[in-house]
């Protein structure tokens, strides 16, 4: 395998690890939400193990995305998918105008996603400018 092509699997393995730290994050805020302060010990104990799944994934995707970009997304799936299925599973309110500046951020996590991408970054050459 050529080493862009490696590096290509890497990024792509990174950017699955993401998402799936997202979705955790996700589970785990809708946990902390069921677990009333930590009193519902059931609800506690899901948020304790999600926290450190949401903590893993993100730390092994953070070994090849770049911090900023990475926990920007992260943060972006957390809110976003917090936001959703609060209102859906736990019938917490989502008004238009939440909904429109959710969509903002989606908006930026794909704009992130994309600007990111190597094929939109400069080539490296050996030259240095002085």
């Amino acid at each position: 395998m050529s080493n862009t092509a490696s590096n290509q699997t890497s990024t792509s393995r990174a950017w699955v690890m993401l998402l799936l730290a997202g979705a955790f994050e996700i589970v785990y805020a809708l946990s902390v939400a069921g677990s009333q302060a930590f009193t519902v010990l059931s609800w506690s104990i899901s948020a304790i193990v999600f926290f450190l799944l949401t903590l893993y994934a993100l730390s092994v995707a953070l070994k090849t995305i770049d911090v900023g970009i990475g926990y920007a997304v992260w943060a972006g799936i957390g809110a976003v998918g917090s936001a959703v299925f609060g209102s859906v599973l736990l019938d917490q309110s989502l008004t238009l105008p939440q909904a429109f500046w959710l969509a903002v951020i989606i908006a930026g996590v794909i704009w992130l996603k994309l600007a990111s991408s190597e094929k939109l970054q400069p080539e490296k050459s050996g030259l240095v400018a002085s």
